[in-house]
């Protein structure tokens, strides 16, 4: 027993406070969303608020055996890891089932199983052994491009599959390479500079914009006029930006898939087809706003019990919080993730291991990019694409996929003094 007892002393209490809070807290909220007439029971494994008791279950005993797991075997067996999941990924695109349009699910009975949520935490693991690997050197071009070639892999499987949501979260692995030295924050800066002209051509003529730059380009080359070489990049720059915004609109009508581009045009036009492309944000606001300071109560919300809010109780899992706790219960549920991220990061930095820390803020920003993109396409900040929200949305592929990659850190966290 004493053994036992051992084995769960050090593992940061805080954060799996935080994740039973989420975990349950999501599963009253899928029961809320999701209730039918003549099923009442919680506990009713026939319904997807039961079936996720078996999940949250499951989840926590996942959770007991990767405490009780060695804490060198996720680094010395992450490579493999990888590999597995890839090849998993692959079989998955040769005899995997087809639901919602994308064939990324296994399914065994009446469950299916999303092999791409487990690829999140084994793309992580493989990122920090590389990264860990190659720390002890200088920083070569080469390295960059290995290490972005570790997302690519997995992010080109899962585009396959036709589940490009999931794709863009591995998106979030850049920010380790930040963290890491390997992409310098000035490329992060143009990344969102081009995000934001992408949006903002969409909304203004490309030729208006393309003016407004080059009378800022002309002003600044004028006060440049005795450094001929920023001059000369400052003109590279205003070739290049007024390239890119002109071929924007090209981009948009005829690279992306109309699905693609309707989702976007839902938050650039306010001319959207509100029983069409439309119906999902406008549902999502109109549930949401209704709730008020403090919400019509649990069980009460209209919305959500007469489904007109469409996939409540996975990607839309947030409109029940907002309908039925109100603005209130939603700072609540906001404020449980901020927590959760914030002490994660303060875990990642008191790591005496380059794996832990590495493979901690590969926690932190996966994460970060899940509940940011959730509840920002839910109030119309961000396109809709499908992603749920961690350790709330039902679903077991996900909530495995993050209890696993949540639980290596904290198991790698408590043997940090072990771990150098």
């Amino acid at each position: 027993m004493k053994k036992q007892i051992d084995l769960f002393k050090n593992v940061d209490k805080l954060s799996v406070l935080l994740f039973l809070l989420l975990i349950f807290m999501g599963w009253f909220n899928i029961f809320a969303a999701e209730i039918k007439e003549g099923h009442q029971s919680i506990f009713d494994i026939s319904q997807n608020y039961g079936k996720q008791l078996l999940w949250i279950i499951t989840a926590m005993m996942i959770a007991t055996v990767i405490l009780i797991f060695d804490a060198k075997v996720f680094p010395a067996f992450a490579w493999v890891i990888y590999g597995v999941t890839m090849i998993i990924l692959v079989a998955v695109l040769l005899f995997g089932t087809e639901i919602n349009a994308s064939r990324s699910w296994f399914r065994i009975g009446e469950f299916a199983i999303q092999p791409a949520e487990f690829a999140k935490f084994a793309t992580a693991l493989a990122m920090a052994k590389f990264l860990e690997e190659k720390r002890a050197r200088k920083i070569m071009l080469f390295d960059t491009l290995t290490a972005l070639a570790i997302i690519v892999v997995p992010v080109l499987l899962i585009l396959l599959q036709n589940d490009t949501g999931t794709a863009v979260v591995f998106a979030a692995f850049v920010l380790v390479l930040y963290r890491e030295g390997y992409i310098s924050g000035l490329l992060l800066i143009t990344g969102a500079v081009a995000a934001f002209l992408f949006i903002l051509t969409l909304l203004v003529n490309e030729f208006i914009i393309i003016g407004v730059i080059a009378f800022i380009g002309l002003i600044l080359f004028l006060r440049l006029r005795n450094r001929k070489r920023e001059q000369w990049q400052l003109v590279g720059l205003f070739v290049i930006l007024s390239v890119y915004v002109y071929f924007v609109d090209y981009t948009f009508e005829n690279l992306l898939q109309p699905h693609q581009k309707a989702r976007i045009e839902v938050l650039v036009s306010e001319d959207v087809d509100l029983q069409g492309a439309g119906y999902n944000l406008h549902q999502s606001k109109i549930a949401i706003g209704s709730g008020g300071l403090w919400g019509k109560g649990y069980l009460k919300g209209t919305q959500t019990k007469y489904n007109f809010v469409p996939e409540q109780g996975t990607d839309f899992i947030f409109c029940t919080v907002g309908e039925e706790w109100g603005f209130a219960g939603s700072t609540v549920v906001i404020g449980l993730f901020v927590l959760l991220l914030v002490r994660l990061v303060n875990l990642a930095e008191r790591q005496k291991s380059g794996f832990s820390r590495i493979y901690g803020y590969s926690v932190v920003s996966v994460l970060f990019i899940h509940f940011a993109i959730n509840i920002g396409m839910t109030m119309g900040l961000v396109p809709i694409i499908g992603i749920p929200l961690p350790f709330f949305s039902y679903g077991g592929s996900s909530l495995w996929g993050f209890t696993i990659l949540l639980f290596i850190f904290l198991k790698l966290d408590s043997k940090r003094l072990e771990l150098l």
